[in-house]
């Protein structure tokens, strides 16, 4: 289930950098150029992953004609006209950096894993969640650090990245710097960090899988009046929730010993999860999935603020309301529910299903579905619930509303079917799907993808290991106090995704975020919720209908919301800022530009410091791409135009080189493609970008 191989270790110099020649015209063989060493059996490597990723590309044998020992041309044989060759993945691949010697351990993603990736790739943004608390009292950065990286060598998961492909394999890999940036109190505003980290994201294909980010810290943190924050980023596709307050946990039990965890990797890891379920005999859950899942007339409908059709209103911004029930009425409400057989969470979904079966205006018993978070951690898996890694999964719940029958009836309806569902609560949204013998119609209000619960709504009921109350008495001696973690909301595939959890004072906390949509806003659903839960404690379920909690509805006052902070969930047409971002001017007219295109993970310092750096007379500007790694082109370099160059740092290469045919596609001359690894200074890029711009500007 696992496969070995170690990257050969590059001789001493250098990094790799590539310059790629597209060629005057699109039916030329491109050339690549090789400056820096280039390692055949880091060549052969590199195009057998493209043949397994690609079997769509044509077959190119090649030839290096080398100039030196620091300089080859690759050529490859000419292929099938119109045959398209992922050169770029290839400068990618070529220009990767190497710490020496590195084995990738490769295991096949859950199919879970798939679908998460598949749909973060078509809608960017999604499924990135956020996690912040208080730091107070003093705070040692280089301890802090040593903290994370020993989180990092311990778990397995948070070395992992997604391969390149159409069919990705999850790395794991041996060395893995903890990313956590450090920013001093007073650099930047609060909501503004938070809303750059949003426009940063996280791209699940570069490890580390999570990266932390502090704001304030170090002797500002010993005054005790200004506590530090912490930010916490990670993607569903390698953490689930549960899994980001495990490791917050271990990185304070590694700040208590000194910075440094005590033993070896953590087992059973991602690795032994999914081995376990690829040993899994899918047929009794394909069996009762093809007998449970919702029928065909079972409703869907997300909370609606116009009625759907052409004249909706125009779509509300995606945002977040929080409401708070404090700890004596959750406390009411949790025994209220064990009368009933049921749990907070089973309240919760039961209620949902009545607000859901209003809004689709049913007037009799009619089905009604929605998603419901399941926690993954039930099955037969030693260490599962200690385990971190994506586990969590949305499960499709339907459910009968009679307006006749009674609130106990209903929420032991909803109790059954969770309990038949713990069973096979490992696997994926898709394959329910693939096993439903009558396909669940999307709702026509629903962004999500096919492999998707196709559904309005998602319910998360937030669990998670017990708080830091004993950590808190060690914290304490080294004078420091630490809030709970709370999270910020993630976008799912839902247009509606309710999630609720307790507070440090044992109250529970709804938080309710939508999708920019002419429909969904959460709001107006979040008070009904919020209502409906205050005044359940008080009704005698066996008497009580659904009827009786309708009308209920029609005349129970708003519950009081409020937003929740910045929206983490704002969607790419929330960054307002230009795709070409200048970086420095021409030293006159007609000097041409070097364009830098983003590479996803990198900082914008980066890119700030290499046009300080170059002493061309071109002007260095930033091509920003969007999270799914594609970019907007410039403007069409024809023969009489300024040169034009195209540069990137490992990464970046296939959207460098998609840039590039879109300009040529235009009547554009394409332009050079410069490629380099993260790794290599500044200047030395610089140096050769001066030299690649004035050879752009002679006849090729």
């Amino acid at each position: 289930m696992t496969a070995h191989r170690t990257a050969p270790t590059p001789p001493p110099g250098r990094d790799t950098t590539v310059v790629l020649d597209l060629g005057p015209a699109p039916h030329d063989d491109p050339a690549l150029e090789v400056l820096g060493p280039l390692d055949g059996d880091l060549l052969e490597a590199a195009l057998d992953q493209i043949a397994v990723h690609h079997p769509d590309a044509p077959a190119r044998p090649h030839r290096a004609e080398g100039h030196g020992p620091a300089r080859h041309t690759l050529r490859l044989s000419p292929g099938t006209p119109g045959a398209a060759f992922p050169w770029g993945l290839l400068a990618d691949l070529l220009t990767r950096p190497a710490h020496g010697a590195r084995t990738a351990r490769s295991v096949p993603p859950s199919a879970l894993q798939r679908e998460l990736l598949a749909d973060a790739d078509a809608h960017p943004g999604r499924h990135v969640e956020r996690l912040t608390w208080a730091w107070h009292g003093p705070l040692d950065p280089e301890r802090f650090r040593a903290s994370w990286q020993s989180v990092v060598d311990r778990e397995s998961v948070l070395r992992a990245a997604f391969g390149d492909g159409p069919e990705p394999l999850l790395l794991l890999h041996d060395d893995v710097t903890a990313e956590v940036l450090w920013l001093p109190e007073g650099t930047v505003g609060w909501p503004d960090l938070v809303a750059h980290d949003v426009r940063r994201g996280l791209d699940p294909r570069l490890p580390p899988a999570l990266r932390v980010t502090v704001l304030g810290g170090g002797s500002a943190g010993r005054d005790g009046d200004t506590p530090s924050r912490v930010l916490l980023t990670y993607h569903h596709a390698l953490l689930d929730d549960f899994s980001a307050r495990l490791l917050v946990r271990e990185f304070h039990r590694a700040y208590l010993a000194g910075g440094r965890l005590p033993g070896g990797e953590r087992r059973p890891d991602i690795r032994d999860y999914v081995r376990w379920l690829h040993r899994q005999d899918t047929a009794p859950a394909r069996d009762y999935w093809s007998r449970s899942a919702p029928r065909a007339d079972a409703v869907s409908p997300v909370p609606l603020t116009a009625p759907p059709g052409p004249a909706a209103a125009s779509p509300v911004p995606a945002g977040r309301t929080e409401v708070r029930l404090d700890a004596a009425l959750t406390e009411r409400l949790t025994a209220w529910a064990a009368h009933w057989g049921s749990t907070e969470s089973g309240v919760l979904q039961t209620l949902w299903a009545v607000l859901l079966y209003r809004a689709s205006g049913a007037k009799g018993p009619a089905q009604v579905r929605f998603g419901v978070a399941a926690s993954g951690r039930g099955i037969l898996l030693e260490g599962a619930e200690r385990l971190p890694g994506p586990l969590r999964t949305p499960l499709p719940l339907s459910v009968e509303v009679d307006p006749r029958s009674t609130v106990a009836t209903l929420l032991a309806e909803v109790r059954d079917r969770m309990l038949d569902m713990a069973a096979y609560e490992w696997v994926s949204p898709g394959q329910i799907r693939d096993w439903s013998t009558s396909p669940t119609p999307v709702s026509p209000t629903s962004a999500a993808p096919a492999s998707a619960v196709p559904d309005g709504s998602l319910l998360v009921f937030e669990g998670g290991p017990r708080p830091l109350d004993d950590l808190s008495a060690e914290l304490a001696v080294l004078g420091v106090r630490v809030g709970r973690p709370e999270p910020l909301g993630a976008r799912t595939a839902f247009p509606v995704t309710l999630v609720t959890r307790h507070d440090a004072d044992g109250g529970l906390v709804l938080t309710a975020s939508h999708d920019s949509s002419p429909y969904a806003d959460a709001t107006a659903v979040l008070a009904d919720s919020a209502s409906l839960l205050t005044e359940v404690p008080y009704l005698a379920a066996d008497s009580t209908t659904v009827a009786d909690l309708l009308r209920l509805l029609s005349t129970a006052p708003a519950a009081p919301t409020a937003p929740a902070g910045p929206t983490p969930a704002a969607g790419p047409g929330a960054d307002t800022e230009p795709a070409l971002v200048p970086l420095r001017p021409a030293a006159g007219p007609g000097a041409g530009t070097v364009c830098l295109v983003q590479t996803h993970g990198l900082p914008r310092a980066r890119y700030a410091r290499l046009a300080e750096t170059y002493r061309g007379p071109e002007a260095v500007v930033l091509l920003r791409t969007t999270g799914s790694g594609r970019s907007a082109a410039p403007h069409p370099a024809r023969d009489t135009d300024p040169p034009l160059v195209l540069a990137a740092f490992s990464g970046g290469g296939t959207a460098a080189c998609e840039a590039a045919r879109r300009i040529a596609a235009d009547g554009g001359r394409p332009p050079l493609v410069v490629l380099t690894g993260t790794t290599t200074d500044d200047a030395a890029f610089a140096r050769t970008l001066e030299s690649v711009a004035a050879r752009a500007g002679r006849p090729r």
